[in-house]
């Protein structure tokens, strides 16, 4: 009896050591085959684009020098901010003072003999009426005179373009703004044409970037023409500037070496944190209706070809080609080949073939973290 007892007990134990296995085993292969699957529906979407820009102020003017001179004195620093009308720089001026003296004097000159040029006429004149002299002799005197006032207009355009080219030696800001490098110093011989410094009036500034032809289309179609949206700046540094842009103007032609248009979009720039010549990156917004976000995480490639796993009313994978459009951050947008009601395998697809059968867990685009 007691031999059958513990025969009894030892089988017994196996057979609930073979039940407990098999429920292990059972779990296991439940816990392999449940995937995390997404429902695609349409939906309105915001796509941002970003395109390298240059940044330009709004007026950036080069200083150059209009006649020739010694360097005499800067009035200011490079980087400086400067006003309107401000005294940059003045070059040696004796020689244009000198110029301008003997252009007033030849102005007195040229003014005294039409003075004299017209009492001849006067005079010859009253000898005329009075039949002393022919009257020849009244139009030899008019025509003198005439000849005097144009010697008087040609010594005061002299005297003006001598005082003009006196004003050139004193180089004043045409804007308020700031003032670039200063390659010349104090003593420099500068001859007409030298490039003296630049003037950036940056209180505003543009940034140009370019636009394939279909990404174009697709800002034409969904703005306006005449309501251009906002656009944001991405700083060199990847940080965003706080400012919002517009977007101005569009040129009128594609290049023709790219196939790309010509963007320009307008910031203010408050603090003066961007300067002409900086970058960035412009980030265009256009609103899309009725697409399809396909999250990243469950697409996979083979052969340069993107694929996905849907799931049919049974359950069972099936590998499906498809069409990526333009790409979110996680998301790409589904130009073919997808469809609304689709169950996509979100995570996990690595561990899976055709034919398989899962067991799967719905999620939604908002449930998954980082879309």
């Amino acid at each position: 009896m007691r031999t059958l007892t513990k025969i009894n007990i030892l089988a017994m134990s196996i057979a609930l050591g073979g039940c407990i296995t098999r429920g292990e085993n059972k779990n296991t292969e439940n816990n392999l085959n449940t995937f995390p699957v997404l429902r695609l529906s349409f939906t309105d979407t915001l796509l941002h684009r970003n395109y390298v820009a240059d940044i330009e102020a709004v007026r950036n003017v080069e200083i150059r020098a209009r006649v020739n001179g010694f360097l005499n004195k800067i009035y200011v620093d490079e980087g400086q901010h400067v006003t309107q009308g401000q005294l940059l720089f003045s070059l040696n001026d004796e020689e244009y003072r000198a110029e301008l003296a003997r252009a007033r004097a030849a102005l007195s000159s040229a003014i005294a003999e039409a003075k004299a040029a017209q009492l001849e006429v006067d005079r010859i004149q009253l000898l005329v009426s009075k039949k002393v002299i022919a009257a020849s002799e009244l139009e030899v005197a008019k025509a003198k005179l005439a000849a005097a006032n144009a010697r008087i207009e040609e010594a005061r355009s002299a005297e003006s373009n001598a005082a003009t080219r006196l004003s050139y030696t004193s180089i004043r800001a045409p804007f308020d703004g700031y003032i670039d490098r200063i390659p010349s110093k104090a003593g420099s011989l500068i001859s007409e044409g030298a490039l003296l410094t630049s003037v950036s009036d940056i209180k505003e500034v543009y940034a140009y970037f370019n636009v394939s032809e279909t990404e174009y289309l697709q800002h034409s179609r969904s703005h306006d023409a005449d309501k251009h949206p906002e656009v944001q700046l991405v700083l060199a540094d990847g940080s965003p500037y706080p400012y919002p842009g517009k977007v101005e103007t569009i040129e009128s032609e594609f290049e023709e070496t790219t196939g790309s248009i010509a963007f320009r979009a307008r910031f203010p720039n408050p603090k003066a944190l961007l300067k002409h010549g900086a970058s960035g990156k412009v980030q265009l917004s256009n609103e899309l209706d009725s697409t399809i976000l396909l999250p990243q995480k469950a697409v996979f490639e083979m052969q340069d070809k993107n694929y996905v796993f849907i799931l049919d009313k049974s359950n069972q994978v099936k590998m499906k080609n498809f069409t990526p459009g333009p790409r979110l951050e996680n998301c790409y947008i589904v130009q073919a080949g997808l469809n609304d009601g689709d169950r996509v395998v979100y995570e996990g697809v690595r561990n899976l073939r055709d034919g398989m059968q899962i067991n799967p867990a719905p999620i939604t685009l908002d449930s998954i973290k980082g879309l």
